[in-house]
């Protein structure tokens, strides 16, 4: 479900330190339940993730377009991304933060920034945006724990702008229902492998 702006800027997360110049795209919750201690089996699903194994034909297809996009134009090269055409985020980390994040274990471009008991940062630049995925541990009204997603982005110049608007109806409708009912359908096997393994 998509949640307004204020479910992320409302909460004391340490990303607001590091993202003063980046606009709050998307706040979403995620249909992961559990106790105070399960945020790490949100954080390695996430991070696993591999937008080639979706289960949806269309997703597949629309994340293929996308880097053979980027490959023909050029906008995922290196010296567009994160230590190319903007600094990484890793250069605003205070002392307590760094070398907490887990390594990058997925197929998308992301480049973890840390890691804390309920709160997960990420990554990625190319020619259109540097962009930060942020999970985070929040209290249910009904008691437990589920997950939230922030997108955070900073758009580079006209370009920038005018990609997010032309994706936009794609995010909503079909690439984020798409992948939150996956993270849903595989959340009990990852809980409870987290959970065994305790």
């Amino acid at each position: 479900m998509r949640l307004p702006r204020s479910e992320h800027t409302s909460r004391p997360w340490r990303i607001h330190e590091l993202t003063r110049d980046f606009r709050v795209e998307d706040v979403w919750a995620l249909p992961t339940p559990g106790d105070r201690g399960d945020f790490p089996a949100l954080v390695r699903g996430a991070t696993a993730l591999e937008t080639s194994e979706s289960a949806s034909r269309t997703v597949r297809a629309l994340f293929a377009l996308r880097w053979k996009l980027g490959e023909i134009f050029g906008w995922d090269e290196e010296d567009a991304g994160v230590g190319g055409r903007v600094a990484t985020l890793r250069d605003r980390l205070p002392p307590d933060l760094r070398g907490t994040a887990p390594e990058a274990g997925s197929s998308l471009p992301f480049e973890p920034l840390y890691l804390l008991e309920d709160e997960y940062a990420a990554e990625i630049a190319n020619r259109t945006v540097h962009g930060v995925m942020h999970l985070g541990w929040v209290p249910r009204p009904e008691g437990g724990y589920r997950g939230q997603m922030a997108v955070l982005v900073k758009r580079n110049g006209p370009f920038g702008a005018a990609y997010m608007s032309v994706i936009a109806p794609f995010r909503y409708l079909i690439v984020y229902p798409t992948m939150i009912r996956e993270i849903e359908r595989e959340w009990p096997q990852r809980l409870a492998q987290h959970q065994g393994a305790g």
